[in-house]
């Protein structure tokens, strides 16, 4: 039986290091505006996350898990070679590496990326579920419009973050994600396909949502850097029409306290968690706590 990381709610590998007082903590803290900019509009791109050398070794990881047979690929909560099906638009799309890989593991636990999330939730990170979103060259699948908190609806209340982190630079030209500015402030939409039809979003959306909705904003990212969104943010993007692959490890977080709200598994082969009972141990660790920092 592979080692299931998820036993290990510490580092395991030398990705990086911890800070070790509050000032070194306080260096990854977003400034008031780009937690004011967050709160207006549901994002905030640009944040550095990676450098290139931990970039380079999560893309040899990633590598390793695109074989379907590969060590570890009992531990996946969901795997998909391509999520939409179709041949000719690949979406591989995998959630679970941090129990598989090393520093996919550890990336979770990097202060790059828990101290912005602590400051926007307002509260201690709690860990939720990962994401790997890979679009080949030339082959890319659509990540069609949704909001993520319509496939989290069994977890309440809705305090919940997502990080997107690019393994490459994003583009406009590779499929880099577009946000609807201030969609956040919608209601929930209903569940339309994740990897299908691009236009399926107008058949859930009235008349004002779909003039805000002809105005999305295409956020490009230099590899390394992450983009935050609010969970009813409405989000997609395109295919890959480029000679490079696009690949993302997408990180995805509540706030401490959250509880179960359902009677079923949470995850695939995640033991269920009674309606109303917080949402806690093995495969949902505190990542970091503001009130621990010393």
């Amino acid at each position: 039986m592979t080692n299931d990381l998820a036993d290990y709610h510490e580092l395991v590998s030398d990705l990086f290091t911890l800070p070790k007082t509050p000032e070194e903590w306080d260096r990854y803290r977003l400034t008031d505006d780009q937690v004011e900019f967050y709160r207006e509009n549901g994002y905030l791109a640009g944040i550095r996350i990676l450098t290139d050398a931990q970039i380079e070794r999560l893309r040899h990881e990633l590598a390793e898990l695109f074989n379907p047979q590969h060590v570890g690929h009992e531990l996946w909560y969901e795997y998909h070679s391509n999520e939409s099906a179709n041949p000719n638009t690949v979406l591989f799309h995998a959630l679970g590496a941090w129990r598989i890989r090393p520093c996919l593991h550890d990336v979770l636990w990097h202060p790059a990326f828990t101290v912005p999330a602590s400051q926007l939730l307002e509260g201690a990170v709690r860990f939720w579920h990962d994401q790997l979103f890979c679009k080949p060259a030339r082959h890319g699948g659509v990540v069609a419009w949704h909001q993520d908190y319509s496939y989290w609806t069994r977890t309440q209340p809705m305090a919940h973050l997502t990080c997107w982190i690019g393994l490459d630079d994003s583009t406009r030209e590779n499929g880099c994600v577009h946000y609807v500015p201030r969609s956040h402030n919608w209601p929930l939409l209903p569940i339309t396909g994740l990897a299908g039809n691009m236009e399926a979003i107008r058949q859930v959306l009235n008349d004002e949502q779909w003039e805000q909705f002809t105005h999305p904003v295409a956020v490009e990212l230099k590899k390394g850097e992450c983009s935050f969104h609010h969970p009813l943010m409405v989000h997609g993007s395109f295919e890959n029409r480029t000679d490079r692959p696009r690949r993302a490890v997408v990180v995805n977080v509540f706030r401490d306290g959250v509880c179960s709200a359902s009677d079923n598994e949470l995850l695939a082969g995640v033991p269920p968690i009674p309606p109303g009972q917080k949402m806690e141990g093995k495969f949902f660790p505190l990542l970091f706590d503001p009130n621990r920092v010393t």
